[in-house]
């Protein structure tokens, strides 16, 4: 069936509380991301009550039905993909830290049940942050998504977990986990898992970006969880969980590649070489505007998307070619960005180095940033 003029349509206004909420957004990446970033990337730590902070931005207190002590606002892709977007703006790592229990939350009110939601989603409306993650990539370089070497079987108490699971944001401090894995021969599902079970181990990682995200790898050897840990009432939908995450992870990339775009733009209109600035130069203006091009593309494709899903449409296919564009771009951008600066670009003096690495992870980050 072809798509009508009307489905091809979207609307690019933003609501007022949209509007509203965007300036706190920036305002608080301006004040409490973007002047730590470099620091905590340094130290690989976050800084000191950065997350009880996140708390006042009511990231996971929106969704949450009035009933079980949330906001009661309802659900918005395209309000958590600009929330990401901001974030990203001060930096990708802590953005997805930040974000991380947000998708747990998605995804407990997306595909949870009844009883499951009014157990867990209480515990995100008081005043101390509460760290959550999702956990679906695996660490072989064969990885897909929908492929899981992760394994739950059934027993009479429930279930046995098997398998090692990776990159996880919070991995190390997680209070709630959301596991996904292949049961038996019924497909895919997803476990909620509390606190570190016997059998489960975490281990820290150290990545080239994405420093302060405490991202970790956990190992589950024969982990048993009871029969309650399995997620909702029906078949879990793991495509529509990982094409709300790519929605989210092109939010964090086009937050990241403005932030680069505006960096350049400043620094190689103030940088004089041969009694001129460089902007002058064709190759420079020119690089500057395709950054600009590519960057207002990622933005569209993945507002897109999300629009299609928070309308209740199919928006598997535009998540997916959000998500390859965006993964593609963010890399070119990142390593453009460097260039522009040239020696410079090398310097952590610079924030520009930074955000190139981070962005070298939109690739890779499947199952994390679900909108």
């Amino acid at each position: 069936m072809s798509n009508t003029s009307e489905d091809l349509l979207f609307d690019l206004t933003l609501t007022d509380d949209q509007r509203m909420n965007r300036e706190t957004m920036q305002r608080f990446s301006a004040a409490e991301i973007r002047d730590q970033a470099a620091q905590a990337d340094k130290s690989s730590v976050t800084p000191a009550g950065f997350y009880q902070k996140t708390l006042d931005l009511g990231l996971t207190l929106m969704p949450i039905p009035e009933a079980l002590g949330g906001a009661g606002v309802e659900r918005s892709p395209v309000s958590n993909a600009l929330n990401a977007e901001d974030l990203a703006h001060g930096d990708l790592s802590m953005a997805l830290g930040a974000i991380s229990p947000l998708a747990f939350v998605n995804t407990l009110l997306d595909q949870g049940s009844e009883a499951q939601k009014e157990k867990f989603l209480p515990r995100f409306c008081t005043e101390e942050f509460l760290a959550a993650s999702t956990a679906l990539i695996e660490p072989r370089a064969t990885f897909e998504p929908t492929e899981l070497s992760t394994k739950a079987s059934r027993n009479e108490r429930g279930f046995e977990l098997n398998g090692c699971k990776s990159m996880v944001p919070l991995g190390m401090d997680a209070e709630l986990l959301l596991v996904i894995a292949e049961l038996d021969e019924t497909g895919p599902a997803a476990f909620i898992v509390e606190g570190t079970p016997e059998g489960m181990t975490r281990s820290a990682e150290s990545n080239m970006g994405l420093r302060t995200a405490q991202l970790a790898t956990l190992t589950f050897d024969g982990v048993q969880l009871s029969a309650e840990a399995l997620l909702g009432d029906r078949n879990f939908d793991l495509q529509r969980f990982i094409d709300l995450s790519r929605i989210g992870l092109c939010a964090l990339a086009v937050g990241t590649c403005q932030a680069v775009l505006d960096y350049v733009k400043v620094y190689c209109n103030e940088r004089i070489a041969f009694g001129e600035p460089i902007t002058n130069r064709q190759s420079v203006a020119f690089m500057i505007a395709d950054i600009a091009i590519e960057l207002e593309a990622m933005r569209l494709m993945t507002w897109r998307a999300a629009s299609l899903a928070e309308q209740g449409l199919d928006f598997h296919q535009q998540a997916y070619l959000a998500k390859v564009f965006c993964a593609e771009q963010a890399m070119k951008i990142g390593t453009d960005g460097v260039q522009l600066l040239g020696g410079h670009g090398f310097c952590c003096e610079h924030p520009v180095e930074l955000w190139y690495r981070n962005l070298r992870a939109i690739a890779l980050l499947d199952g994390t940033a679900s909108v």
